[in-house]
């Protein structure tokens, strides 16, 4: 996500990705990672000053979770040649097309897909 955040970011992009971390700090299913995701930002607060910057310090942040469970360090200095976010060369903001694949999560397959109502068992 970081590394698909804008080169330039206007406050309001810069407020939306920090507000994210806090409430993902919030939601975080695992309690006990989520209570340490809230400390995390409490002593390094997100940096939302460009992608660059959101990208080192989201880094940064999971490798200070890497040394606490004895992990390998990740080398932030080439995180655009190492990791690959599965989004292509599609410009930020694109709008993908609405899927048919039943095996889509966004894709009720209990409901009828052109009007929305609850399938009865067996049949449409």
């Amino acid at each position: 996500m970081t590394l698909r955040f804008p080169e330039t970011p206007t406050q309001d992009e810069r407020d939306a990705l920090n507000s994210y971390f806090h409430l993902l700090s919030r939601l975080y299913p695992c309690g006990e990672c989520a209570e340490e995701f809230q400390q995390l930002l409490k002593k390094f607060p997100p940096q939302t000053s460009s992608r660059r910057a959101a990208a080192t310090w989201l880094c940064a942040v999971h490798n200070q979770v890497n040394a606490r469970l004895h992990k390998p360090e990740f080398d932030c200095a080439n995180l655009d040649a190492t990791y690959d976010c599965g989004c292509g060369d599609e410009p930020v903001g694109t709008a993908k097309p609405v899927s048919t694949d039943f095996m889509d999560l966004e894709v009720d397959p209990s409901k009828d897909r052109d009007t929305g109502v609850k399938l009865i068992k067996g049949g449409r």
